[in-house]
């Protein structure tokens, strides 16, 4: 070994003892701030008690007695049955798809009278749906997004509040 080797070894040594140091420093950092963090939100000043808690603590009704808030009122149309082809006509894939509709209780009779709509807006939507789209575990929500969305078009805005899918299933 020559002279030049040991001077770029000791110098290699100097750099790495010298990063050891300040990421050490880090990680005990990173851990008391998760560990304060943690304490501020469970026990200390950010830690929130739940309506159960504030009312044990006050001797007051039980949670089950307060009937946790006002009801709300709404109603809801039920949707006829689709039964849907999937993919090529011979396939002998079928969505079969049932849901209701939760709605503002004023426009109940507005939105019954148009469910025709509201079905055909459907059936187009889920004739367009592929075999393998159904099969993704986040489909339904999707879906479920998607299709309120495009009922809440056809029925005006305000009127429709929720989709309930009771039946999804593809045999």
């Amino acid at each position: 070994m020559s002279i030049m080797d040991d001077e770029v070894e000791t110098e290699d040594a100097k750099k790495k003892k010298g990063l050891k140091g300040p990421l050490l420093i880090g990680v005990i950092l990173a851990a008391l701030g998760g560990g304060g963090g943690f304490w501020a939100v469970t026990q200390g000043p950010l830690a929130s008690t739940t309506p159960t808690e504030d009312s044990a603590e006050q001797g007051g009704e039980d949670a089950e007695d307060q009937g946790g808030g006002e009801p709300v009122d709404v109603a809801f149309v039920e949707l006829e049955t689709l039964v849907i082809t999937l993919g090529a006509e011979g396939s002998g894939r079928n969505l079969i798809f049932t849901a209701a509709l939760e709605v503002e209780p004023d426009h109940l009779e507005e939105v019954t009278a148009l469910s025709p709509r509201v079905l055909d807006v459907l059936n187009s939507y889920l004739r367009v749906i592929s075999v393998s789209e159904l099969s993704e575990p986040t489909s339904l929500a999707r879906l479920r997004a998607q299709m309120l969305r495009r009922i809440q078009v056809v029925t005006g805005s305000g009127r429709v509040r929720d989709l309930l899918v009771t039946q999804f299933l593809v045999n």
